[in-house]
């Protein structure tokens, strides 16, 4: 399942990256006011804004929602999967100081005075 929502998620990204690349800019409207290839789009003169405008907000919607549940699916996953325990040294393996067999009296700060 999650597979597949990455998927989606990917294809996704990229359909709306390509819908926001094919957008004119807002100083291109008044160029296509005057007529200067207008009829030769292929959505028409006025059809490409809105059509490109809603196809970009539905995909944007449909991202977040797959980003929300992947971001779920992701942190709901097997507790032990995520755990970095496993990557501890074991308490056998470990390299321990040597204890040192001196009682308290034998230490090797002098008393404070």
């Amino acid at each position: 399942m999650y597979e597949i929502l990455m998927i989606a998620f990917l294809v996704v990204a990229l359909v709306l990256i390509g819908f926001i690349m094919l957008q004119q800019g807002k100083g291109a409207d008044m160029g296509a006011s005057f007529g200067s290839g207008a009829s030769n789009t292929v959505f028409g003169s006025s059809g490409s804004g809105n059509f490109l405008t809603r196809a970009t907000a539905g995909l944007a919607v449909v991202f977040f929602i797959l980003s929300l549940v992947l971001g779920n699916l992701s942190t709901s996953t097997d507790e032990s999967s995520n755990d970095f325990s496993d990557l501890s040294v074991p308490a056998e393996e470990q390299e321990l100081p040597p204890a040192d067999d001196k009682s308290e009296s034998e230490s090797e700060v002098p008393p404070i005075d």
